[in-house]
């Protein structure tokens, strides 16, 4: 969901500039999380806070991809959510804004995702991919540029066309 579905980096980055009054560049981050950044580990912490994930913005394109991909697909949202307590209700309340037409009983919180047995997962983070038995596509963030023993999706429209062509084998 986090960096998939929801961008996380735009609230980082104002916390960030609240909290140093300056904006870091592209470049300090590359290849981590903003919260990896020197004296920027308190940072971390906002993930434990009530509210955190509740008012994420939306992935571009996600919505309309995700709306054509239950056409043909049985899509679940599988989440980590364990680690941040609170982030349960806000990721719940935040996926019935802005994805209702996800049913409830596809949404999956979880602690480590190699619980997890589908065809396809879409994921930022690389150890739920290593972990993941199907087919893994990452999804670029800071945090993974300079990954590449995964197929990579760098936005929904690259979402819509890998299964277009996976559509189109079978």
């Amino acid at each position: 969901m986090d960096e998939v579905m929801a961008q996380v980096v735009p609230k980082f980055l104002r916390l960030y500039e609240q909290h140093f009054g300056i904006k870091p560049n592209s470049e300090d981050y590359h290849g981590k999380k903003l919260y990896q950044l020197p004296g920027a580990k308190e940072l971390r912490e906002a993930l434990f806070a009530k509210g955190f994930f509740r008012d994420l913005p939306v992935m571009p394109g996600s919505q309309e991809v995700i709306k054509e991909l239950l056409e043909d697909y049985e899509v679940f949202v599988v989440t980590a959510a364990m680690e941040f307590r609170n982030s349960f209700e806000d990721k719940y309340d935040w996926l019935q804004e802005h994805f209702p037409f996800i049913s409830w009983k596809k949404v999956v919180f979880c602690g480590y995702k190699s619980v997890i047995r589908a065809d396809y997962m879409i994921d930022d983070h690389v150890h739920n991919l290593e972990a993941f038995e199907g087919k893994g596509l990452l999804f670029t963030a800071t945090h993974n540029v300079d990954e590449n023993r995964f197929e990579r999706v760098n936005n929904w429209e690259e979402v819509r066309q890998f299964f277009e062509r996976e559509k189109s084998k079978s």
